[in-house]
Parts: structure tokens; C-alpha cells; sequence
């Protein structure tokens, strides 16, 4: 796009998860780089850690963020208005506040008048409010085309459909599992509705974030299932940000021998339970590999806790030493996996982390917990990029987790799974912005249609 040419404006609206926030961001800073004017709309409480982002770059982009207020409810104050830290039984309560904030995003658009509404999956009502004042708007899913595909296709519940990839098969409680997520209803509208509203109301297409390296048959099947092209951007991985204390993990890093060490977290929206959060700490202990691993702990699990020592078996931060390296709640994880002494990460397989994991090139020792993150890590080793660490009665033990970490970075079977962790990224890195330039070509068409 010329750049001399004025920007075309585009209204962005993620779910308030981080896990959406996050590649929301990503996708405008892409499109900002090719002569798009970005409105990023959210809460703000979610918008605080997106211009603190944004101060903190080195780069310009032409992204404005716009706080959503959602209406008020007395059991949500506005530190809830995002899923990070939320109580689970407010969660419906949030997705109700977040439809209420209709009216408020009538007002924005009819503001801003831009050109293009980009939406998320969970609020039907803002492509509704694109169509009735003749703006189009595009779904963009910042998951898998996996996980996607199996979610429609058991929703549709359609005995027509055969679903193909018989190696992704799972065990009936993981189908249930998924099932009953898409049943789930709030304020009226059980998740499937609202997914399938947001497909159906999509101009022409539905951007995913992924690459025909990975899913190419995926994102062919799910093109079929919802009956719009599916249109892949690419990984969108974080760049890395300059920050003062990023040089602690640097410095303890750049003492370790290369693809040594391991890096263990579980994203922003899960928090281990207490079983969990000892079978890891002993897991990681046996497994005698050196290791970084962002703890975090929240809930009645962990109640009138405040610190890694309340949290963590006793003793175990003295007898890992200089060996392991704790810290809790954050790490700059894009920093850490981009280090050449990482050489395993250790993963809820949440797809933006799968995703930076691969692009980084480090094996990921998979620990899938929830929703879709058991298909994200059957793609991990179907890839050939990662082992998982298999369940013992559907349970974490310390001796599978310590057994897999050394399997990959200490032993034999390790290296392949290294090997092919090297391939992937390189390949995913000579592709660039290859599937973002072709995005970019078909949104423009669309604004000019």
C-alpha cells in the first residue's frame, strides 16, 4: 500500500481475555505497518498494559486505543472488567456487562466513522451494529483452526460431516468437555449461539491466526464447516520489549550452557491448583535440568497465601538453588524462549504460547489443561516440535513431568525433536508477513467492494 496514501481506518474490539487482547494487538500493529489507522477499543483496565506497550516501542504505529465503559454492576467494579484475576463465578456476569456495552460502542463507531470493524467471538452484537449503518466487519479467531474445526463440528451435531483427522481423535471427556463450553450460557445466549452468530454475520471471510505450515488442512475444513473463506495472518508473535529488569533473567540465562534450561509457565487466564502446583515444583526438582518457571496462584486453593514460600513445598526453593530460577506472576517470556541457552519450554499450550514457541524454535513439553489447548498440543506433536507429558488416572505426576523434561533436553530422543523445533521455526520465519500481505489484499478489496 502506498504511504503516501491516507490511512484507512479500522475499529478493533477483542473479548477481554488477554489471551484475545494480546494478538488483537499483534494483528493492528501488522496492519498499522501497511497505512491502517487502528482504533484498538477495550475496557480500561484492559488498555492500561496495551499503552504501556505501546510508550515502550521503538517503532511508530498508528494505533489509538479507545476505552469501552461497560455498564455498571455492582458485583463487577471496573479492576473486573477483564477475565485476568476475575472470579470464576463472575465470569457470566462480565460476558452480560460486555453485551450491555452496546449502546457505548454505537457511540464510538458513530464517532470514529471508520472503515472496517474487526470483532472477536464472543459479541454478536458488534457485527449487528457494523451491517445496520453499512460498515463491513470481519471475525478474526485467535485460536487454532483446529480447535475451531472441532468445536463447529460437534456443535453442528451433523452425522453428514465426517470429521477427517482421525489421529486427533480424543477421549469422549475432552469432547464433552469442549461441548459443554460451547453450551454455556450467559445472558441469554449459550456460546455456540454466539459463535455461530459472529461466523455467520462476517463479510465474506473469518481471519485465523495460524499458517498453512501448520493447519493447512484445518483451515481448509473449517473454511468448509462455517461456509466462509478462512483467511490465515500468520503466528503474530510478540516482539520483545526493552524493560530494566528483563537483565535479571538475561543475566542468570547467559550463564547457563546453550539450550540448557527450561521455562516453564502456564498463561494469564489458568492458575494451577495446589496438587498441581507441587507436582510441578517436585517434577522440576527431579527432573535436575535448570529451569525458569512463572508461578502464579490465585483462589480458594490458595487462600491467605501472599508469597512463593506460602505457595511452594517446603524447602524446595533452597535445595534447587542457583539451578532454578522462580519469580511470580511474570517473566518477559519472549525474551526468555528467544535465548539461546532455553531449550525446552514447558507449556499449557495456550496457542499463542504454542505458537512463540515454535517461532523461537524451542521444544515445547506440553501440559494442555483446559479448552483447546489438548488439540493445540496434539498439533505440537504432530509437528514432531514437542512431547507431551502424559496423565497418570487424568492426573500431573511429578515423574512423567520429570521424565519427558529430560527426555528432551538432556537425552538421545531430544534431539530430533530439537531438529524439527529448528526446521519449523526457520521456515516460519522465511514466510514473514507472506500470509498478512494476502490478508491485507482481500481486506482492501472488501472496504473498496
Amino acid at each position: 500500500m502506498d504511504a503516501k496514501q491516507p490511512r484507512t481506518s479500522i475499529l478493533m474490539l477483542p473479548w477481554l481475555a488477554h489471551g484475545h487482547v494480546s494478538p488483537f494487538l499483534e494483528l493492528a500493529k501488522k496492519l498499522s505497518d501497511k497505512n491502517f489507522h487502528i482504533y484498538f477499543c477495550s475496557t480500561p483496565i484492559n488498555l492500561k498494559p496495551v499503552r504501556d506497550s505501546l510508550a515502550n516501542q521503538t517503532a511508530y504505529y498508528s494505533i489509538e486505543p479507545v476505552d469501552l465503559h461497560l455498564p455498571r454492576f455492582p458485583e463487577l467494579p471496573p479492576h473486573y472488567h477483564t477475565t485476568k484475576n476475575l472470579p470464576p463465578n463472575l465470569m457470566n456476569t462480565l460476558k452480560a456487562a460486555f453485551d450491555g456495552a452496546k449502546p457505548a460502542f454505537g457511540e464510538i463507531r458513530k464517532t470514529l466513522k471508520p472503515s472496517l470493524v474487526i470483532y472477536d467471538f464472543m459479541q454478536p452484537w458488534v457485527p449487528a451494529e457494523a451491517e445496520n449503518h453499512s460498515i463491513k466487519s470481519i471475525l478474526f479467531l485467535t485460536g487454532s483452526a483446529a480447535a475451531h474445526s472441532f468445536m463447529v463440528f460437534y456443535c453442528l451435531n451433523n452425522p453428514a460431516i465426517e470429521y477427517p483427522f482421525q489421529a486427533l481423535n480424543f477421549p469422549e471427556t475432552y469432547r464433552q468437555m469442549m461441548v459443554e463450553f460451547m453450551q454455556d450460557t450467559a445472558n441469554g445466549l449459550k456460546h455456540s449461539e454466539r459463535f455461530f452468530q459472529c461466523v455467520e454475520r462476517s463479510s465474506k471471510m473469518v481471519l485465523v491466526k495460524t499458517l498453512r505450515d501448520i493447519e493447512a488442512e484445518h483451515i481448509d475444513f473449517l473454511s468448509g464447516l462455517v461456509g466462509k473463506e478462512v483467511v490465515p495472518i500468520g503466528p503474530l508473535v510478540q516482539q520483545p520489549t526493552s524493560n530494566e529488569s528483563d537483565s535479571v533473567f538475561i543475566d542468570w540465562l547467559s550463564k547457563k550452557d546453550p539450550s540448557s534450561v527450561v521455562y516453564a509457565s502456564f498463561g494469564t487466564e489458568y492458575f494451577v491448583s495446589v496438587e498441581e502446583m507441587e507436582e510441578i515444583a517436585y517434577g522440576l526438582e527431579l527432573s535436575e535440568v535448570s529451569f525458569i518457571w512463572v508461578v502464579r496462584f490465585h483462589g480458594a486453593d490458595f487462600r491467605g497465601k501472599h508469597s512463593l514460600d506460602e505457595v511452594l513445598p517446603e524447602g524446595f526453593l533452597k535445595r534447587v538453588g542457583e539451578r532454578g530460577m522462580v519469580v511470580d506472576g511474570w517473566a518477559p517470556q519472549a525474551k526468555i524462549l528467544g535465548h539461546p541457552s532455553t531449550g525446552g519450554f514447558v507449556s499449557h499450550c495456550g496457542w499463542s504460547s504454542t505458537l512463540e514457541g515454535m517461532m523461537n524454535g524451542v521444544p515445547i513439553i506440553a501440559i494442555p489443561m483446559q479448552l483447546d489447548q489438548p488439540m493445540n498440543a496434539k498439533l505440537v506433536l504432530e509437528a514432531g516440535v514437542g512431547m507431551e507429558v502424559p496423565r497418570v488416572n487424568e492426573k500431573l505426576t511429578r515423574e512423567e513431568l520429570a521424565r519427558v523434561v529430560k527426555q528432551v533436553v538432556k537425552q538421545e530422543g531430544g534431539k530430533e525433536v530439537m531438529r524439527k523445533a529448528k526446521e519449523l521455526s526457520q521456515r516460519m520465519s522465511e514466510r514473514g508477513d507472506m500470509d498478512m500481505n494476502l490478508a491485507v489484499e482481500k481486506l482492501m478489496q472488501l472496504i473498496q467492494q
